[in-house]
């Protein structure tokens, strides 16, 4: 019996599915992230080896494994492939490696096709589509640092944005500050900045506090509801170029990541906008991890 294994590396955590070669699930597990745009190579390295451990497990041996799929966040960093394909090598796999945007595989996961369109909102945020030519559009995904407007590093960071503001009287006072802090275990916006400069702070503590914004939400706070409206504009403005250069105003769209599919509030701000732009476009949600869209491009691969 052949196996083949598919990864989703999102940015702070890798599901992994196992399954033989009719598609049958034997296993799933969750790892360490696997992103070189917010992880070091050291954690990186010792995630791959717990991970191909894995495969090798429940396979009986990593010769069984004919196939692997990754769907990685941040492979459109040229050198991110290498690595990762490096890394997979090093841990003693020589079977067939196909490694994808995390995007491509959320969307064969929710869809059990290629083709259609998918917003992805978790730690950073992206939008991909694919029409029935096989045609394909990407906005977003440009990481961090200069890009992932509404994805939960941008609302933590917009967090930890008006609880500054608020200190010093650029804002009103808001309940934001109290969650923070509580969260945090500070009392200071000098602690704060302490925490925001730190170099060991990365991208995924900051997302880490997205989900203080539903609590802030829930009691009526003017500047919480301010980024929800925020990060939904941000969402949709990855959405149009997507449908209209695909020509796909009435394809389905897939919503992924935990800031669409765990915040109601900025979810429901998303599909207002999303309906008065494009009524007849549908929004279906994508299931808890594209792993099992992985392992579809790797049966496919393997084909």
């Amino acid at each position: 019996m052949r196996y083949v294994a598919g990864l989703d590396g999102g940015g702070t955590k890798t599901a992994v599915t196992v399954a033989d070669e009719r598609g049958r699930p034997i296993h799933t597990f969750v790892s360490g992230a696997i992103n070189y745009n917010g992880q070091d190579e050291e954690s990186i390295r010792l995630s791959f080896q717990t991970i191909m451990a894995e495969i090798a497990k429940a396979c009986g041996g990593l010769a069984h494994c004919a196939q692997i799929c990754i769907g990685a966040a941040g492979v459109s960093n040229p050198a991110v492939q290498e690595r990762l394909t490096a890394n997979v090598r090093d841990c003693g796999y020589e079977g067939g490696l196909l490694i994808t945007g995390d995007h491509e595989t959320a969307l064969c996961g929710a869809l059990d096709s290629p083709v259609g369109m998918i917003l992805i909102a978790g730690t950073g945020s992206i939008c991909f589509g694919r029409n029935d030519g096989g045609s394909t559009h990407r906005t977003g995904g440009c990481g961090y640092l200069i890009d992932d407007e509404g994805s939960g590093y941008s609302i933590g960071r917009d967090l930890l944005s008006a609880v500054a503001k608020a200190g010093d009287g650029r804002i009103q006072p808001t309940v934001i500050t109290e969650l923070v802090y509580a969260r945090l275990g500070m009392s200071s916006v000098r602690e704060l900045i302490g925490f925001a400069h730190d170099k060991h702070t990365n991208k995924k503590d900051i997302a880490a506090l997205a989900p203080l914004l539903t609590e802030a939400c829930d009691s009526g706070d003017s500047a919480a509801q301010a980024i929800v409206k925020r990060s939904a504009a941000s969402l949709l403005e990855l959405v149009v170029p997507v449908a209209e250069k695909l020509a796909m105003q009435d394809g389905r769209l897939v919503l992924a990541g935990s800031v669409l599919l765990k915040n109601a509030y900025v979810r429901d701000a998303f599909e207002t906008l999303l309906k008065r732009e494009y009524p007849s476009m549908p929004c279906v949600a994508a299931p808890d991890d594209a792993s099992g869209g992985a392992v579809r491009m790797a049966l496919l691969e393997l084909a």
